[in-house]
């Protein structure tokens, strides 16, 4: 894990250096002032030397000046090194995520996935900046001042250094009921952010059914949580505050008075004991720094391995030697079809059905039957479990996905748009199409007409996954995407079932003029709308239970036939 963190270094090495340096020379230059301190008291001041008195303070104070530049330099061009470094991670983070297989997505929660791009990698970057710096400063300033200590009183450092224990146990200790602490608040903030976010998103279902004070409830519960979350936080950050600067306190007692023992018998100068006073505290700073370094290192890491769990999940495979799919007829084949998401059941079970080219097969049949997972195994968004699925007699594992999937428009029930305008949505399609082969898809689609009555046309914002638009509007949208992507396989999964029935009209008749002259794969629920389709499939359980025209199975007196005749009875009785 080490060698891939400091991995992204390697493109800022120089002004990691720099800050480096930058940090070794502002822990020097905090080693002047003792220094200078020891020699006023016992040489300047006794020996009257005015003159070097001013002096070695101007000397001081312009070292503290090229101090304050450093700093400088340290706190904005290290926390710039962290922000790149935190950039570059989010990049492959992000470009990683866009290769993962759907079945990653399945098992994963869209709210931990934007955790473990935003606040678990600026837990990253703030080690990547502080942590080195951090961690030299303090091991700089201990050796340094230690040894500088021992240069003044051998016996009155060791009794300082065997207090430092004490100062770690008590630390480490408490900072551990804080971190676990804040780690409980955090935990209750995610309470409140998913309550905000269910009752936003859901607040025309909350006004329709008058529950805002239901949705109230529900708030407070995690507001009462955060509180008291809060409470103990604060409460553990006081004691450990307290507790610290305690024992600090402590240190200046213990020196207060061995030193005065010492001073009193002789075996330390008064200008000696003042400036181990003024000393001491360059070697319990950097002990402080060092015991806060280890929760940043803590926090940091487990952001950084959080980020790996992601990037070594194996992204979609093709084989070394796959071709592109060219000049496609559309043929559909799927040959003994196996499928299963995991170990505790099977969707598919030895699945075969064959589409020529520019014809439309219909799947019919009970929810859950395994309709749409066919729909997701041809443009290969699942593995198979056993079988084949081959386009115009290509088994579609041999195919680059990318040259698969250009080939393969689909349109779904559930339509997704992207924050943006119209016409965003409908260059999603096909991103160098021109205005007039955009404007030509949009009136392909119905919805072009709709589009010139708006104030700002094509340009105009459609609000957060399109929630200005109708249903209708949106699927048009969808339709027009497909039509400017042109594809030559077409899948239409249960895209009017969630209409009325006039917008389905309007629907429909696009999707017939987008199914012209291609292979289109049809989920249905209104059986009504699949009576021209070349062959219907009826899959159950899995399996393909029956297959045929609408005639033949209608004549078969089978699962078809009851499904139509209750879907029929149920539009009668309605």
């Amino acid at each position: 894990m080490l060698k891939r963190f400091i991995r992204y270094y390697r493109p800022h090495k120089f002004m990691f250096a720099m800050d480096m340096l930058a940090s070794l020379l502002i822990s020097v230059v905090g080693m002047v002032y003792p220094i200078v301190t020891r020699r006023m008291l016992n040489d300047l001041i006794p020996n009257r030397m005015y003159r070097e008195i001013v002096f070695a303070g101007l000397i001081v104070l312009a070292l503290y000046g090229l101090r304050m530049l450093l700093r400088y330099f340290v706190q904005y061009y290290g926390h710039v090194i962290g922000v790149h470094m935190q950039a570059q991670m989010r990049r492959d983070l992000f470009s990683h995520l866009e290769k993962l297989p759907y079945s990653f997505f399945d098992d994963h929660e869209t709210g931990s996935i934007l955790t473990r791009l935003t606040s678990d990698l600026f837990e990253v970057s703030e080690l990547a900046h502080h942590g080195p710096e951090n961690l030299f400063i303090s091991v700089v300033m201990i050796v340094s001042s230690f040894v500088y200590l021992l240069t003044i009183n051998v016996w009155l450092t060791l009794i300082i250094f065997a207090c430092v224990p004490i100062l770690v146990a008590v630390s480490l200790t408490l900072r551990k009921r804080m971190r676990d602490a804040f780690t409980e608040r955090r935990k209750s903030t995610a309470v409140i952010n998913a309550a905000i976010e269910s009752s936003v998103s859901g607040i025309r279902t909350t006004k329709a059914y008058t529950n805002a004070d239901r949705e109230m409830e529900k708030f407070e519960v995690g507001n009462s949580q955060f509180v008291e979350a809060s409470r103990r936080s604060y409460k553990s950050m006081a004691e450990y505050t307290a507790s610290t600067s305690f024992v600090t306190d402590v240190f200046n007692v213990v020196i207060l008075i061995a030193g005065g023992l010492f001073l009193y018998g002789g075996t330390i100068s008064f200008g000696d004991y003042s400036t181990f006073i003024v000393s001491v505290n360059l070697f319990i700073s950097p002990v402080n720094t060092l015991i806060g370094f280890m929760e940043q290192y803590q926090n940091g890491t487990t952001g950084f391995r959080r980020f790996l769990e992601i990037m070594d999940v194996e992204a979609e495979q093709e084989p070394p030697d796959a071709h592109e799919l060219e000049n496609v007829r559309g043929e559909i084949e799927l040959d003994h079809v196996s499928f299963r998401y995991d170990e505790t059941r099977e969707v598919l079970d030895d699945v075969s059905l064959k589409v020529e080219k520019g014809q439309i097969l219909a799947l019919v049949g009970p929810s859950g039957g395994g309709k749409t997972t066919i729909c997701h195994l041809i443009p290969e968004f699942y593995k198979l479990t056993t079988g084949r699925i081959l386009i115009d007699g290509q088994d579609v594992n041999s195919l680059t996905l990318t040259s698969l999937r250009r080939n393969i428009g689909i349109v779904q029930q559930d339509v997704f748009l992207f924050g943006g305008t119209i016409r965003d949505n409908i260059l999603y399609g096909r991103l160098d199409a021109t205005e007039e082969e955009m404007i030509e898809a949009a009136k392909r689609a119905n919805i072009h007409d709709y589009v010139m009555t708006l104030e700002n046309g094509y340009d105009t914002e459609i609000g957060e996954r399109g929630v200005r638009l109708s249903g209708g509007q949106k699927q048009r949208i969808s339709i027009a995407r497909v039509f400017l992507k042109n594809p030559a396989i077409l899948i239409l999964d249960e895209a009017t079932s969630a209409l009325d029935n006039t917008t389905e009209i309007l629907i429909q008749q696009a999707l017939d003029e987008l199914c012209r002259g291609r292979t289109t794969i049809v989920v249905a629920h209104r059986l009504s709308t699949i009576k021209r389709a070349n062959e219907i499939a009826v899959i159950s359980e899995g399996r393909v239970a029956e297959k045929g025209t609408h005639q033949e199975l209608m004549a078969l007196g089978g699962i078809y036939q009851q499904l139509y005749s209750l879907q029929f009875r149920a539009e009668d009785m309605a």
